[in-house]
């Protein structure tokens, strides 16, 4: 998986296509990623006796082949890819061919 977290990513498919937010958090073992505002769900929790009843909404996960990194330089949604710099295996942007981190 390529995605990884603090990354800008858009949403390419499914119900919030289109749609850029950062990543929260990687799942690589079900490839899923959590993206800030994208795949809202909605838990109703009950009332107990020191919190009163309340509906959460929060990021669900979505499956990691759904979204694209975003390339600030390019502006624009690219793959990405692998190179040897300084004996360090890195990220490369496809589009601008820039070192991504």
């Amino acid at each position: 998986m390529q995605i990884k977290k603090d990354d800008t990513v858009v949403v390419i498919a499914g119900k919030d296509k289109g749609k850029t937010g950062t990543v929260l958090r990687t799942i690589p073992k079900k490839n899923k990623v959590v993206v800030e505002g994208v795949n809202m769900v909605t838990k109703h929790a009950k009332a107990t006796r020191t919190s009163a009843a309340e509906i959460k909404h929060f990021e669900g996960a979505i499956d990691a082949s759904n979204v694209m990194f975003y390339d600030k330089d390019a502006k624009a949604a690219t793959r990405l890819g692998s190179q040897v710099v300084d004996g360090k295996k890195v990220r490369v942007s496809k589009k601008s061919g820039k070192v991504v981190d």
